[in-house]
């Protein structure tokens, strides 16, 4: 019986080669599509989850209430933390810390910049990771040791086989020989560690070692069946008890209202809310969670396809379904040989759904900068999840087509010699499959079109500065508060075509924050904002608009921050330029009224000193638009900056780039040169947006593929049936535009209904998904409505072969049909 179900399925699909290349090819689609997208989110979320023990690892984050400032979620945590936790919870078997920075070392006689992780050490208490050289238990074993992940010792050594050599890291008087203890496998790129050297962290490196030092990430391993809502539960109690009070403007205040600490697992850091202080850039659960509907959705309307044209068909087999009821057969073998006809073309889609899988995963892989690789077996294998959607969409496909061709009656369908039966309403549940379908195409179209517009307007608004004609030299601290910066200033300046040259501890796309104490002038209430070290060169270099009074200068000794003794600053005050978001903040909505009163602001820590505002610039975004407008007071201190900006104008980039890299190498040989144009930097900001737009808009246009597909077999297929119909018109005098608007007008009817249903869905996400940027595009009907009309004129060019076809027919031979 079995077989003879295969072989009936077999030939049906023979004789109907188009039927079923378009039934297989669009479910295929639609599968492919489900399990690349199933395929990205497992490893977004597979992240850490490899570390043996990862279950019982956790990260320590915090959350930080800052006077005035929205409420920071971060993965940092303060520095004494991880020696107080050891101390006060037994249920931990382990506490470590990490921090991560960047050190210098020669290679090949130029400098170059490697990340490193300085960690105590009980790291590889709390990290199994694997060793290809050495032990975990004797790799830091002493100040001078030093791990390397295989790749780094390739690039350092030229071999694998590192141990026992010698790398000199630092430049100047910090420059020291460390000697390899032990090698890494190199890790996997789904992991929010960034570990490539790792070396026993220097207490002398961080001489605050207070709990406002949040410059490192701790990390707890659990005793096995400890819980960790447990511990979360005791830290608040804790936190209260263990964080002393500070002293701020000579009164006492609870720092423990500030600081609120909670356990994350580990393998829950890459998507969590935390996103500031992460080793790794962090994942969008957002973003995943709408790839996820998209896969949903995509497979939906596979499924919406196949039952369609399943329905459609099963009409034509009304005699052979009365011929095997009157020769025995039981409505329930009729359901079972249909069912199994659906599997059989579901296996079929399956099978070339996974090649086209095999095919695209590296390609998509490499689209996205993730490691995705297609497996079968093992953890995180395809298999299973094949097999379930196989079944599901074989079952799902085949059961209303096989409950609704079980059910005709013999008797009716013998009496009037009937080869097709269309039954009462099942023209409706085809055009409602129809409308859906076009309304998820709709919807998705319009989308992409909202997604990109807000990609491409985030990197085009206005950022309050110039961007083109700008170079950031980054890392370069020790120019910048360098005795021999005045004569680099000179040298770069004489550069043909370089206009301008400035020092910052703000530069662009920046990540970090530099928060400071503030109060009001007559306030007794605190504020927090950001405070900016810069020179007296940036403002104007970076052609910021000033609203009211004057720039920063080297005319005017309260300017000059760095100068000041203590004592001096605390009494007499220093002058400071704010932008226009913080001068309403201080309380002053007219940038001109800020301009000579007094605030007081923490430039070194709790003491607040007077500032005077002598200056108002307009409000500029550094940051991603995401971030809100920050709030920046700037001053004039070298010894906050770090990086250096050169404005450039009449010059071709590249001899400009090459001129700056010879001046950085006379005045700093032992630190490698890091410059980039502004335009490159902003790019790259947006890079992870325009790759998930790229990607959000193919599945929209394999979406609007499957949908024509379903219409162009059901346009054949409405087509084949009105034959004798369309040829009666045509006797009876209706003209071949009549016959073509006719037809065109049945099968965009449910692309018009599909509007009605797409349109409310998308502005609703796209509301949503635009109130995540500060900055956005207005949500205009202009998005919805060209959606429609291109799946209206993609539709219309879809049925119209067929239409144009039977309409030029000859009528003699459409009245010969049956």
């Amino acid at each position: 019986m079995w077989r003879n179900y295969l072989v009936i399925a077999l030939r049906l699909l023979a004789q109907s080669r188009v039927y079923a290349a378009i039934s297989i090819g669009g479910l295929a689609l639609g599968l492919a599509g489900c399990l690349l997208i199933l395929g990205y989110i497992r490893y977004e979320r597979s992240y850490d989850g490899w570390l043996p023990d990862s279950g019982r690892v956790y990260q320590v984050q915090a959350t930080i209430h800052p006077p005035s400032q929205p409420v920071v979620f971060t993965q940092a945590s303060s520095y004494p933390l991880g020696e107080r936790l050891a101390a006060d919870f037994p249920q931990l078997e382990a506490v470590t810390a990490l921090a991560s920075g960047k050190t210098v070392t020669e290679h090949d006689g130029q400098p170059m910049f490697i990340d490193w992780a300085g960690v105590d050490r009980d790291f590889f208490k709390v990290f199994d990771l694997p060793f290809a050289q050495g032990s975990a238990a004797d790799a830091l074993r002493d100040a001078d040791a030093l791990v390397l992940t295989e790749s780094e010792a390739i690039r350092q050594f030229g071999t694998a086989n590192a141990l026992g050599k010698v790398l000199t890291l630092g430049a100047g008087d910090g420059k020291r020989d460390f000697r390899v203890t032990g090698v890494l496998r190199d890790l996997p790129r789904n992991t929010s560690l960034k570990l490539g050297l790792i070396r026993v962290r220097d207490p002398v490196q961080s001489p605050y070692k207070g709990w406002g030092n949040l410059n490192q990430q701790h990390y707890v391993k659990l005793r096995p069946g400890v819980s960790a809502a447990a511990i979360d539960a005791a830290l608040p109690a804790w936190e209260k008890r263990v964080i002393p009070s500070e002293v701020i403007d000579g009164k006492p205040a609870t720092m423990s209202d500030l600081f609120d600490f909670a356990l994350m697992p580990l393998t829950g850091v890459h998507l969590g809310t935390a996103r500031e202080g992460a080793l790794t850039p962090a994942g969008d659960s957002r973003a995943l969670a709408t790839f996820a509907v998209v896969a949903v959705l995509t497979l939906g309307m596979a499924v919406m396809n196949f039952v369609n044209l399943s329905t459609a068909r099963a009409t034509q087999r009304a005699r052979e379904v009365a011929l095997r009821k009157v020769l025995g057969a039981s409505r329930g073998q009729l359901i079972v040989q249909f069912l199994g006809e659906s599997l059989v073309m579901a296996a079929a889609a399956m099978l070339l759904a996974l090649a086209i899988v095999e095919l695209a995963t590296p390609r998509l892989g490499a689209w996205i900068g993730a490691d995705l690789h297609l497996a079968y077996l093992g953890e995180g294998g395809m298999l299973w999840p094949a097999l379930g959607l196989f079944a599901a969409t074989g079952l799902l496909g085949g059961l209303y087509p096989a409950f609704y061709l079980s059910r005709f009656r013999p008797a009716e369908v013998l009496r009037a010699n009937k080869s097709t039966v269309e039954t009462p309403g099942n023209g409706r549940f085809r055009m409602a499959l129809v409308v859906f379908q076009f309304a998820i195409a709709i919807g998705l179209i319009a989308s992409t079109w909202v997604i990109w517009s807000q990609t491409l307007y985030v990197e085009t608004v206005d950022p309050g500065y110039r961007r083109n004609g700008l170079v950031q030299i980054a890392n370069a601290w020790r120019f910048t508060q360098g005795a021999e910066y005045e004569a680099g200033r000179t040298a770069i300046l004489a550069i043909p075509g370089v206009t301008a040259v400035g020092r910052t501890g703000l530069g662009l796309a920046a990540t970090d924050k530099s928060i400071a104490l503030m109060q009001a002038a007559g306030a007794s209430d605190y504020l927090s904002m950001g405070l900016y070290g810069v020179d007296a060169d940036f403002l104007q270099m970076m052609e910021i608009k000033l609203l009211a009074g004057r720039a920063l200068g080297d005319r005017f000794a309260a300017d000059r921050v760095a100068e000041m003794p203590e004592a001096d600053l605390v009494a007499r005050g220093a002058n400071v330029v704010v932008n226009r978001a913080a001068a309403a903040k201080f309380g002053y909505r007219d940038p001109r009224a800020a301009v000579g009163h007094t605030v007081r602001i923490g430039f070194g820590g709790f003491g607040l000193a007077p500032a005077t505002i002598v200056g108002v610039v307009e409000d500029t975004r550094f940051r991603t638009a995401r971030d809100a407008l920050e709030p920046i007071v700037y001053c004039y201190d070298a010894t906050r900056t770090n990086q250096v900006l050169v404005r450039y104008a009449n010059a071709r980039p590249g001899e400009v780039m090459a001129a700056l890299g010879k001046v950085w190498r006379r005045f700093e040989p032992e630190i490698p040169f890091e410059a980039r144009f502004a335009d490159d930097i902003v790019s790259e900001l947006y890079a992870a947006d325009r790759a998930r737009t790229a990607l959000f808009a193919s599945f929209s246009l394999l979406a609007v593929l499957i949908a024509c597909l379903g219409l162009y077999s059901l346009a054949s297929f409405s087509t084949e049936r009105r034959t004798r119909e369309i040829g009666i018109r045509k006797v009876l005098g209706a003209k071949v535009h009549d016959i073509v608007r006719l037809l065109a007008w049945q099968f965009s009817k449910p692309v018009v209904l599909a509007n009605l249903v797409a349109w409310p869905a998308a502005w609703w996400a796209m509301r949503d998904w635009l109130n995540t940027f500060d900055v956005r595009i207005a949500l205009t009907p202009t998005p919805f409505a060209l959606a429609g009309l291109l799946a209206l004129g993609i539709a219309l060019a879809t049925v119209s072969g067929h239409a144009l076809r039977v309409a030029r027919a000859n009528p003699i031979h459409a009245l010969r049909y049956e």
